[in-house]
């Protein structure tokens, strides 16, 4: 006689969830964002400062200023993801996997999106005519580096760089991972309801503070135990999408009528002005 266990069946959820991953675009709306683009670079054209000359003679000869023109240049890049649903797979399948596969490439895109901003924070960018002179975050845009996480100090220090070059105080944002709230929530004097508002411990997030918009990002660079972490104002960088994110679903006759999910997107990143962006080192444990 079998046992009771031979009749015992196994149910199987009938739909597909994603794994945890960043699904949302975080970054693009903190940065200037270009739609209008045709050709193999774009170039930016910018004017520095002028100065006023005092008269004091008559009839004295005007004065005659140099202009102080500057450029910056995006160049494209093309990323693409593609994924054959097997027709004869999908037969033995409780669910189709099509839809999951385009939520996947859609939070894929959002986070490529990211990544290019944070990386272009304090990459190298390209000035001049041609956009052949290569410009660097000097030290200057830099906070001191020390030993410590995301501390007020580094903010204010941030706050003073920015202010010191007359970058403007509205849109300024603070990009960091999940270690530098850590960092911040457990600072004395910003749990207390004097210097924060109350939300901050009830949610375990930081919205506004020292004049910056919190952002998290696990896209900011990490090496060894250091991570980038950038305070920007939203002139300072540059998007420019030549291809909209665009998604495709269709069949392969050449795979035996396999559906194919398709998505694509072409863009470019720069930092536009040295001084709207600062770097804050900070050590994770």
């Amino acid at each position: 006689m079998a046992a009771p266990s031979t009749a015992f069946v196994q149910q199987y959820q009938d739909t597909i969830t994603l794994l945890a991953q960043q699904t949302d675009n975080r970054l693009r709306g903190a940065v200037m964002v270009d739609t209008n683009w045709t050709g193999e670079k774009k170039f930016y054209d910018q004017y520095g400062t002028d100065e006023l000359e005092e008269i004091v003679g008559r009839l004295q000869d005007t004065p005659l200023q140099s202009p102080d023109h500057e450029r910056r240049m995006i160049t494209p890049r093309y990323f693409v993801s593609n994924t054959l649903e097997d027709p004869f797979e999908a037969l033995q399948m409780l669910s189709d996997p099509k839809s999951v596969y385009m939520q996947a490439k859609q939070a894929a895109i959002a986070r490529k999106v990211d990544n290019l901003i944070a990386v272009a924070l304090g990459a190298t960018a390209y000035s001049g005519k041609t956009g052949t002179t290569s410009v660097t975050l000097g030290s200057a845009q830099k906070t001191s580096v020390d030993a410590a996480g995301l501390t007020l100090a580094k903010l204010v220090s941030a706050k003073e760089i920015l202010d010191s070059n007359e970058v403007d105080k509205e849109d300024r944002t603070l990009v960091h991972a999940s270690d530098q709230m850590s960092d911040l929530l457990n600072v004395t004097t910003n749990v207390s309801a004097d210097y924060n508002s109350v939300k901050a411990l009830v949610q375990g997030e930081i919205d506004t503070w020292v004049g910056f918009k919190f952002i998290h990002s696990e896209q900011l660079e990490l090496s060894s135990t250091e991570r980038q972490v950038y305070a920007f104002q939203k002139k300072g960088m540059q998007l420019a999408i030549q291809k909209e994110a665009e998604g495709r679903l269709t069949e392969r006759p050449d795979k035996n009528y396999a559906w194919q999910v398709y998505v694509r997107i072409a863009l470019g990143v720069t930092r536009l002005e040295e001084e709207r962006v600062v770097c804050i080192p900070c050590t994770e444990s």
